[in-house]
């Protein structure tokens, strides 16, 4: 019988201590829940289906919703964090290592400090080394022209400066203006200003076709007509997407709901769009002096396509910027710095910016092509038999590289390819593609560019057509793409456009796997 008592008492020793250790791992577990981790502090087995479990959960989304009361998707996230328990008592099995889904696997990547795509970094800082040459050669030249060339060169320099300078000067100004009102009108109004520039874009360019071919020339003349091609077309558009403008305007108006609490997030686009318009000023020098160089034509071309990859990559930096902005404010509930996004978007995610600027205009309008044919497909065997081919090369090649991808690239600093892939996946398993394709913030954002430059076009041919008629239609092209260029710049960041596809309300789908609209 002493033995007995002797093995009773240390027993009830042995349970006294395990107590003690499971409140001291409680305790242990609310000072990590104050840092942000996810613990279970009592007892309990491993898939919290006990008492215990159910207690620790809500102590566990209390803590959590007074951590970060203005972020709900914060405790979706955290709470499936992988748990640390502790250490079981003699009588409980050892837990298991839980398995948990994969964006949230993707919170240990936030950091990443490797550099994504190098290769496209490697030659887009070769394209512009070579671009800012050929630009300072031109320069060179056209400055070369004016001092010590013969009277008929000064002249015809001396004419493209007062008749050509001004006007796309003037442009690019009238452009700038445009956008910063359209993405103030966006913010304030976005329910008006989505029917307001679908149908101002068919007007305008409707009207810029028409004031061309009043001119009665012939190289104007084919200008208005591609023009006025472009309103009928915007006009049938129009009248398609009505049914989705209400989608449109919910997605943009949750997309903009975070904007408030990041007073600086502009501020990258003004550095860019500073530089942009320094650089676009030099631009035009080096046309100026393309025309006393070699091949003309061809230079004027080889400048153009360069000046698009440079906007366009520009473009895309500053969306890197805010895509990790505002994933930081849904992952971690955090305001991170803007200047420190910026900084990662110009170092480390600068080569997936560069691939997707190459690539991503060309395979979108590609794809629209693609589900234009496939619409229009009926008993004509001949016309449309390859239209389902078609679509479904697009749709692989869109799975590939898509602008949908920017906001990983950003969050967790993947390559621009798995980048894009990992995203479509993620809506395909969740059947959202009909819902991602529904989605016409794009273009809207397409067709305000359009509006602006159309705008522009028409003040500088009125203009042009006065001082210097043989300028006009050139001009004219000019403005239109200063025009576009300009305001799609401004307006897509500004209203943090994937709004308008770089982070829409679907980028908390994105990062957590969680729909908005749920």
């Amino acid at each position: 019988m002493g033995a007995t008592d002797h093995e009773v008492e240390r027993d009830r020793e042995e349970r006294n201590e395990g107590e003690e250790q499971g409140r001291e791992g409680g305790g242990m577990g609310e000072r990590d829940v104050e840092k942000g981790e996810a613990v279970d502090g009592g007892g309990g087995d491993g898939d919290g289906d006990g008492d215990g479990g159910e207690h620790g959960r809500e102590f566990h989304m209390s803590m959590m919703q007074r951590l970060n009361p203005t972020n709900p998707l914060r405790i979706h996230v955290i709470s499936q964090v992988p748990s640390r328990a502790a250490t079981p008592s003699p009588a409980q099995p050892p837990l298991q290592p839980r398995s948990t889904p994969t964006p949230q696997q993707s919170l240990i990547t936030l950091n990443s400090r490797k550099y994504t795509n190098k290769m496209s970094l490697f030659l887009f800082c070769l394209h512009f080394v070579l671009a800012i040459g050929l630009v300072g050669f031109l320069v060179f030249k056209g400055v070369q022209g004016l001092i010590q060339a013969s009277d008929r060169v000064k002249r015809k320099e001396m004419r493209v400066l007062k008749f050509f300078l001004p006007q796309v000067e003037a442009a690019s100004l009238l452009s700038i203006t445009l956008a910063f009102a359209w993405q103030k009108a966006f913010r304030v109004w976005p329910n008006f200003m989505v029917h307001f520039i679908m149908w101002c874009s068919f007007l305008t360019s409707l009207s810029a076709g028409i004031l061309l071919i009043c001119f009665q020339k012939a190289s104007t003349d084919g200008v208005g007509v591609c023009l006025m091609g472009f309103a009928i077309g915007n006009g049938l558009y129009a009248c398609w997407v009505t049914q989705r403008i209400g989608f449109c305007t919910k997605v943009l108006v949750k997309s903009l709901e975070p904007v408030s609490k990041f007073p600086d997030l502009n501020q990258p686009t003004y550095w860019m769009l500073g530089v942009g318009f320094l650089w676009m000023s030099l631009w035009i020098i080096a046309v100026l002096g393309a025309l006393n160089f070699y091949f003309p034509p061809l230079t004027i071309i080889a400048l153009v396509l360069s000046l698009a990859w440079t906007a366009e990559v520009q473009r895309n930096v500053v969306n890197l910027t805010v895509s990790r902005v505002i994933s930081l404010y849904y992952l971690r509930g955090m305001q991170s710095s803007t200047k420190f996004c910026f900084q990662r978007a110009l170092t480390k995610n600068l080569g997936s910016a560069c691939l997707g600027s190459l690539f991503v205009p060309a395979i979108e309008a590609l794809r629209i092509v693609a589900r234009g044919l496939n619409l229009l497909e009926g008993e004509d065997e001949f016309m449309f038999s390859c239209a389902h081919c078609c679509l479904n090369v697009m749709q692989f090649i869109f799975s590939c590289g898509n602008g949908w991808a920017f906001v990983q690239i950003a969050a967790y600093g993947k390559g621009f390819v798995k980048a894009s892939k990992d995203t479509w996946s993620l809506f395909k398993s969740q059947e959202m593609e009909e819902i991602v394709d529904s989605d016409i913030t794009s273009s809207i954002c397409f067709l305000t560019g359009v509006c602006s430059g159309s705008i522009c076009v028409i003040m500088v041919a009125a203009w042009t057509f006065k001082v210097h008629q043989p300028f006009t239609a050139t001009i004219s092209l000019l403005a239109f793409f200063i025009g576009y260029l300009m305001v799609h710049f401004i307006y897509l960041h500004t209203n943090i456009d994937h709004v308008v596809k770089l982070l829409p309300s679907f980028s908390c789908f994105i990062l957590v796997g969680e729909s908005p609209f749920d």
